[in-house]
């Protein structure tokens, strides 16, 4: 339904203004580099009002409403429009939340590290918020795709920060990938959606007209998952691994906030309102979309097996993950779609855990491969024991919320009568445990002989160690308390 100011308890414009608060913060963190405190209190300031903006929503759209700000039109069923839903205000409450903790996370490891350059970091970090809640509010295909696009341009610089040859290499495949399949595949099938349907709305009953030939839905189809590349689909994935040549903050916004939620959160926009579930089921392309996903998420999973390097463990693990919300989304099933939009909230905080703790790990030790971390356990017993919890998340384990989304999308499997995806779950579950279980055993249980931290090493600073403790702390919470994501799934559901 579309809402007018009057029957809203907020301002009409309030998505708009949600969007526009870290970019109006961007000039005052410029202005302020010759000051970091004064800096770092503009970002808090915007991340504080931001989240209360998109919280001010959240009750209405729990409620079973929907609001919808037209900004411009600019042709017949075209657009720059917002609206706010059950799907976008779980995808804008995860990406607002953690930038505030991602921000103290920042500041940890980026003055520890003494890194250069920490203005222009702060500045493009916000202005990626920004692209961010612009594709979590945007009310058509037209309004994601031009956020979409700020999003992969204000990372670039964010991934390259370090500025050498490694950076700008990873960098270049970062953008080419993400570039190149946005408006290589992409852009033409909304074209071709466009002068089919004369409309780039969303829409849960789907906009295709009966008559459009089969070949012609799984023509736009694939161009659309492998378009929204930031989603990580095998196989245009290889830039994922590549922008690991970033900080660890940056990381964790690549791999939990930001891009790679972005990819995943527009391909499920395209699933749910340009498709819909309905024509999905019905047309047999759901199990297309499964196959893909499913090959994604076994392939990913048996590499990061075979990874030592921390962060690029992560990274394929990332990979997976993220196939398994498509997974979900894409069973077209009404408890797959809401595990799989779930499931954006509940990686996104084990996962953020994850980076958080590799950065600490980081900076108070300066080891990275996972081959040298051997009793460091018993050396940063706080910073490990939040990497116990965010892999319980990944895995599905209890007590961590990734549990609560799984399980709905192995129900949704049933539901869809495809009981072949279940395997595929199972199989994920136990290379998850196997890719993260032994390195907090080793981490703690090894014997004196074995380990491999000889001097007392302490825990990275307070602002390091701190933001992963919160949100491991959340993701046990998430696991008691599910309805903070889920009841945004299921309302969306319930509005089919």
């Amino acid at each position: 339904m579309v809402t007018n100011m009057e029957q809203i308890p907020f301002l009409e414009a309030t998505p708009l203004l949600a969007i526009l608060t870290s970019l109006v913060a961007v000039p005052l963190i410029a202005v302020s580099g010759s000051k970091p405190n004064l800096r770092e209190f503009w970002t808090f300031l915007a991340g504080g009002i931001k989240l209360l903006l998109v919280l001010s929503m959240a009750g209405w759209i729990l409620d079973g409403n929907t609001h919808t700000y037209e900004l411009w039109k600019i042709l017949p069923g075209i657009s720059l429009s917002f609206t706010v839903d059950g799907f976008g205000m779980l995808f804008a409450i995860v990406a607002s939340s953690l930038w505030i903790v991602t921000s103290i996370y920042s500041i940890g490891y980026m003055r520890a590290e003494k890194e250069h350059a920490q203005t222009r970091y702060f500045c493009f970090f916000a202005l990626a918020l920004s692209s961010t809640l612009g594709v979590a509010f945007s009310g058509n295909l037209l309004t994601l795709y031009l956020f979409y696009e700020l999003l992969s341009l204000s990372t670039y610089p964010l991934v390259t920060h370090h500025q050498d040859k490694e950076a700008r290499g990873g960098g270049r495949k970062y953008l080419t990938y993400l570039l190149s399949t946005s408006i290589g595949l992409a852009l033409p099938a909304m074209l071709i959606t466009y002068s089919i349907t004369g409309t780039l709305d969303f829409d849960a009953m789907g906009v295709f007209p009966e008559g459009v030939s089969k070949g012609m839905l799984v023509a736009l189809l694939l161009m659309f998952i492998f378009g929204f590349s930031k989603a990580g689909l095998m196989p245009f994935h290889s830039w994922l691994p590549g922008a690991m040549v970033a900080p660890t903050p940056v990381s964790a916004l690549l791999h939990a906030v930001a891009v790679v939620k972005v990819g995943v959160f527009s391909i499920g926009r395209v699933l749910t309102g340009i498709f819909g579930i309905d024509l999905l089921a019905s047309q047999n392309l759901n199990t297309i979309v499964c196959v893909i996903a499913s090959f994604t998420v076994l392939v990913s999973s048996l590499i990061a097996l075979s990874q030592d390097n921390l962060k690029r463990r992560l990274a394929f693990s990332t990979v997976g993950q993220l196939a398994y919300i498509i997974l979900g989304i894409g069973l077209a099933s009404k408890l797959g779609v809401e595990g799989g939009m779930t499931h954006i909230g509940m990686h996104a905080f084990g996962k953020i855990t994850l980076f958080f703790c590799a950065g600490a790990i980081f900076v108070a030790t300066g080891k990275k491969y996972i081959s040298e971390m051997v009793g460091i356990g018993r050396q940063m017993p706080f910073t490990m024991f939040a990497f116990f919890v965010g892999s319980l998340s990944i895995i599905g384990l209890p007590p961590a919320g990734g549990l609560i989304s799984k399980l709905f999308m192995v129900r949704g499997a049933l539901e869809a009568d495809m009981a072949w995806v279940l395997a595929v779950y199972l199989i994920s579950s136990f290379l998850n445990a196997a890719y993260f279980l032994p390195i907090v055993y080793k981490a703690f249980f090894c014997t004196e002989e074995e380990s491999l931290f000889e001097n007392k090493i302490n825990e990275a600073p307070l602002w390091c160690w701190l933001p992963p403790a919160i949100t491991a702390t959340m993701t046990v919470i998430l696991f008691f308390y599910p309805s903070i994501f889920l009841g945004f799934a299921q309302v969306m559901m319930s509005g089919r």
